[in-house]
């Protein structure tokens, strides 16, 4: 009979690379939020899928950008930090690359891959470079030539073209990734989904639905608490604060007669009652809290940072 196995697999790359897309088609199930823009994960989410003969621990984590720029300021250092501590925690790295954007600007992949090719290159455990959306571009002989550089910059890691909104690709990459894994017995339960907490996911529903509707640099000033969380069988009762950076910010959030925020509330109302299995009455408020990203204490108190671990 087969060994068990179960280990824990890092999702690194650059920003907007699809790295929570692929991560929520890896374990079946939404557990990371996904929208259009980068920069969008702030913490490590862990996703976790339970199979017959594994469970695989997955962990999504922000994307780290070749720009020393990107990483300035407390909330800049505690993304960069999560996504380092998840790569030294893995047993597997999942390399994860915008195969549809360097098709198209092939100079992009060696600035984005610059941060990280010291560390692959030294890096003995099993490390996958997964090329992703690849459903994005047909002629799929345009990709030959980057794959071919990237065996070059990285002659050890094995490649794997995939698409995590499609899910093509993704049932051969987790019989892959099992084979990578040691042999252990399983760490949470078969049930589990994700190490995150309830109210965490909530908060992160809402802020995917302000990222959708909002432009320009606000979504990357704002960020949300949920303060109040009362829940019987047949109802939660939810009251989140969205904080943003300025009082121009807080106008664009709230919207023309208040219409901003009910679309946001009405986005996030749909998911959260999937999500609960049940109705939700949410009640959303704007504050204005200058510099909050370089404000550490407030950064934990908002869960940035946090492992989701027991």
């Amino acid at each position: 009979m087969a060994s068990y196995r179960c280990g824990r697999v890092a999702l690194m790359g650059p920003p907007n690379a699809g790295k929570s897309t692929l991560i929520n088609a890896l374990v079946g199930q939404k557990v990371a939020i996904v929208t259009a823009k980068p920069q969008t994960t702030r913490n490590r989410i862990v996703g976790i899928l339970t199979r017959p003969d594994a469970q695989i621990i997955f962990m999504d984590t922000p994307g780290i950008n070749a720009s020393r720029g990107a990483n300035r300021g407390q909330l800049g250092k505690i993304m960069h930090r999560s996504a380092w501590q998840s790569f030294e925690n893995a047993e597997c790295i999942l390399l994860v690359l915008d195969g549809d954007l360097y098709v198209r600007k092939p100079e992009f992949m060696d600035r984005d891959l610059q941060p990280l090719l010291a560390p692959l290159r030294e890096e003995l455990r099993p490390v996958v470079v997964v090329f992703n959306k690849v459903d994005l571009f047909h002629d799929k002989s345009r990709m030959l030539p980057l794959l071919v550089r990237l065996a070059e910059l990285l002659p050890k890691v094995e490649i794997f073209p995939a698409s995590g909104l499609k899910k093509d690709g993704v049932e051969d990459m987790i019989r892959m990734i099992v084979s990578h894994l040691p042999e252990a017995e399983a760490e949470f339960p078969a049930d589990q989904l994700s190490t995150a907490p309830v109210r965490f996911m909530a908060a992160e529903i809402i802020r995917e639905k302000l990222f959708d509707r909002l432009y320009q640099e606000v979504p990357y000033t704002v960020a949300v608490e949920i303060e109040n969380w009362e829940e019987n069988a047949e109802q939660a009762i939810i009251n989140a604060v969205i904080y943003v950076a300025k009082p121009s910010h807080k106008a664009m959030v709230i919207g023309h007669g208040g219409s901003g925020i009910r679309e946001t509330g009405t986005e996030a109302r749909k998911e959260l009652k999937e999500l609960l299995d049940k109705k939700v009455h949410l009640e959303l408020w704007v504050k204005v809290r200058d510099d909050w990203a370089n404000d550490q204490n407030f950064l934990h108190a908002l869960g940035f940072g946090s492992e989701f671990e027991a």
